[in-house]
């Protein structure tokens, strides 16, 4: 190898062992603080307040790769920011637009960390996810199940479990990644730590579907399926192909096992047609969900200023519930384009890295699949402000340039190129 080779590699360890086991320390908590937002400020606001402190404070290196998200970022809120000047005297619309520069700037950090001591810093965060996802749908299901004195009114709503979340659906969509990254563990892991991930996929699983959101129970099928499949796809053996397939068989026969015990509850099968109907009048109609969408585009290329954060409510029934419009409506034409672009050169950027063998392409799987699932729920609901979409987006990023550099390093130490002094 070069002398160039050798110091990109060292980057990686720069910080000393106790630094280094601190960094890791933050990204659990940050997993884990993304579960327990029930209160302002959450856990998860301090968890990553502390760890843009620390990792500046260690050291961070800004690369010409994220440059592109950087401007897109501030761009987006900067959008968002003239388009709610007439409005600042608001303290909700304030406090809209503070939240969307702190995604914006959480995203950036995720990307500039886990740039680097990829493998060990993703690792740590999805402990934390994982864990973060049994505390949140733990308590959504003890709480649903009265459990826990006084648990039902606060830990559900509306008859559905939100666990430690304000709202079901958001509760159901932060799930769908530690899902995921538990039902991986369950295929790959070993037997011990396999059958940990059995018992918290279980408890993920059940909370998703106590939450009643048709959305997250199409999420948690595709993305499983898809998941499962570029596991498949990128697994290096017979053997592992084999495993896949059976765990996979032996999962989906557990969950409709258990499906079939849940609706045995006349509660819970009541609610559960009700939910799982295609018709719902909010749906439906000229001021339904679908109809907004229409109606607000239209609006949207009359308004290149849009009409600020949260007053779309002014002209219909409820709320966008579309993350497009939503950014057409509160940022104009600037914060429209954007938001969209945004979206998917991730997308288009992930899509890219899915069979390039890295240390990390296991989890990646799983981030990527969350990420991709969650973007399709954005045409039927608001994102924007969902801590674990600007996780997801950041860590896409991050994960991108850290797979570029490794793949330059394998070309490098091959011969195939030469890597100037950085």
């Amino acid at each position: 190898m070069t002398f160039a080779t050798d110091h990109l590699l060292s980057l990686q360890n720069a910080a000393p062992p106790r630094a280094r086991s601190i960094q890791h320390s933050l990204m659990w908590m940050v997993g884990v603080g993304g579960s327990l937002v029930f209160i302002e400020p959450s856990p998860y606001e301090l968890a990553t307040l502390a760890a843009i402190i620390f990792f500046y404070a260690t050291g961070l290196r800004m690369r010409p790769v994220f440059l592109p998200l950087l401007i897109m970022l501030v761009m987006l809120n900067f959008g968002y920011t003239i388009c709610s000047i007439d409005l600042m005297d608001q303290s909700q619309i304030v406090n809209w637009i503070a939240t969307s520069w702190y995604m914006a700037i959480t995203a950036f950090l995720f990307a500039l960390v886990l740039a680097e001591d990829t493998a060990q810093r993703l690792d740590f965060l999805q402990r934390g996810l994982i864990i973060g996802g049994v505390i949140a749908g733990g308590s959504g299901a003890a709480g649903y199940f009265h459990l826990v004195p006084g648990g039902y009114d606060l830990l559900t709503l509306y008859g559905r479990a939100r666990g430690t979340f304000k709202d079901p659906n958001v509760l159901s969509a932060f799930l769908i990644l530690p899902a995921l990254l538990a039902l991986q563990n369950v295929i790959t892991a070993s037997f011990f730590k396999s059958l940990r991930n059995v018992l918290a996929f279980g408890i993920i699983t059940l909370a998703l579907l106590l939450a009643f959101s048709r959305a997250a129970w199409g999420q948690l099928v595709f993305t499983s399926a898809f998941m499962v499949a570029l596991m498949y796809l990128t697994s290096r053996s017979r053997s592992q192909q084999s495993r896949i397939v059976l765990t996979t068989m032996a999962a989906c026969a557990a969950v409709a096992l258990a499906l079939v015990v849940l609706l045995s509850f006349d509660s819970i099968d009541s609610l559960f047609k009700e939910r799982a109907s295609l018709h719902q009048t909010y749906d439906s109609g000229r001021y339904g969900r679908f109809g907004r969408h229409i109606l607000g585009f239209q609006m949207a290329l009359d308004l290149p200023f849009g009409i600020g954060p949260l007053q779309f409510r002014r002209f219909f029934p409820e709320d966008t519930h579309n993350s497009f419009l939503n950014a057409f409506m509160s940022g104009g034409w600037i914060s429209g384009i954007l938001f969209p672009t945004l979206v998917f050169i991730t997308v288009a950027m992930g899509f890219r890295l899915i069979f390039v063998r890295v240390p990390w392409q296991r989890t990646y799987l799983a981030f990527f699949s969350a990420f991709l699932g969650t973007v399709g729920e954005a045409f039927i609901i608001d994102v924007d402000h969902w801590r674990h979409f600007w996780l997801m987006l950041g860590a896409m990023w991050g994960v991108s340039a850290a797979t570029y550099e490794h793949k330059t390093r394998r070309m490098a130490a091959r011969g195939e190129v030469t890597l100037s002094p950085p």
